[in-house]
């Protein structure tokens, strides 16, 4: 059976949240389990934007910190990467306060960049962060959030941002008109990531319109897992939606990539202990699909925050 951890933690200070993550870990055999002395330790958060740092729509920094410290004590050698919708992971990262910590710790932030990945599912040519694949260790650190598009964006989705620069636009245009066929792409990215440990920051999660249009929600949660799709499944539990609504959830079940619930073993409180009530999703579902000329006009919108917007402010500082 695949086994996920469950944790309360309701505060992000650093005392508490090192010792729920502690804690949170040991079931799965602590973070020696999962990391080597020596290892390179990608620590992949979501850095969706650098807009609305306040309405709980990324990771947490200290929860990036508490893993990287975890991480550093094993022996691992942790760095941070993602690919952010719009800029650079590094400006993205300074605005939602990830930037001290990577100072603090001595971490890296690496921009992801793309190679070809010989893909065996039915998504052929997939084009992955060769930072990603290249890493000794993938953690996982998403947020739990609503999404407009897929209704929840949890430890699949997130691993969507190991897709590099505004390949994930042509990705929205290629796929888009066929949902299930855009999941399936989801899943098959999260396969061929294969993070070692997931670890979810639901201590305030982000409900209603998100990824990022919607507000925080205190839900008190943290989550560990080997297993993403495990993980996932649970956590759709723990929010009381139907998982058929999900379709990274619906799919990987129906593919066999995800277990059912009768399947995973639960470490920590019980399910219900820990349910959510009244989980606001989107008001409404909006399509999948970019048409071309958003895919152009987003493209432009990153290369313009990323190589003017960012350089000018920072030139600004200087």
């Amino acid at each position: 059976m695949s086994l996920v951890s469950l944790r309360r933690a309701t505060k992000y200070d650093s005392a508490h949240l090192d010792d729920a993550i502690t804690q949170l870990l040991l079931p799965l055999g602590g973070m020696a389990a999962f990391v080597r002395p020596g290892d390179r330790v990608l620590l992949k958060p979501n850095l969706l934007t650098s807009a609305r740092p306040a309405k709980e729509c990324t990771t947490r920094p200290e929860v990036v910190r508490a893993v990287a410290k975890q991480v550093l004590a094993v022996g691992g050698r942790p760095f941070l990467g993602d690919s952010p919708a719009f800029g650079s992971a590094r400006g993205v990262a300074k605005a939602n306060g990830l930037l001290a910590v990577a100072e603090e710790l001595a971490l890296p932030i690496v921009e992801f960049q793309g190679d070809r990945y010989a893909n065996e599912g039915v998504i052929a040519h997939l084009r992955l962060s060769k930072e990603a694949m290249g890493a000794d260790v993938v953690i996982n650190l998403p947020k739990v959030k609503s999404h407009m598009q897929l209704t929840l964006t949890l430890g699949v989705k997130n691993l969507f941002g190991c897709v590099p620069g505004k390949m994930k636009a042509w990705w929205h245009m290629e796929l888009g008109k066929n949902p299930p066929l855009f999941a399936q792409m989801l899943l098959e990215t999260a396969r061929a990531i294969n993070p070692q440990l997931t670890i979810v920051d639901g201590i305030v999660g982000h409900e209603g319109n998100g990824p990022s249009g919607g507000e925080p929600r205190p839900l008190g949660i943290l989550a560990a897992s080997a297993h993403v799709f495990a993980l996932d499944r649970v956590l759709v539990e723990l929010l009381g939606v139907p998982p058929e609504l999900v379709p990274t959830v619906a799919l990987g079940m129906e593919l066999g990539f995800g277990p059912d619930l009768a399947d995973i073993a639960i470490a920590g409180p019980e399910l219900a202990e820990l349910r959510i009530k009244d989980w606001r999703l989107p008001d409404r579902l909006i399509p999948i699909d970019f048409g071309f000329p958003r895919v152009v006009k987003s493209t432009f919108k990153h290369l313009y925050i990323k190589f003017i917007k960012e350089p000018l402010a920072a030139y600004a500082r200087s």
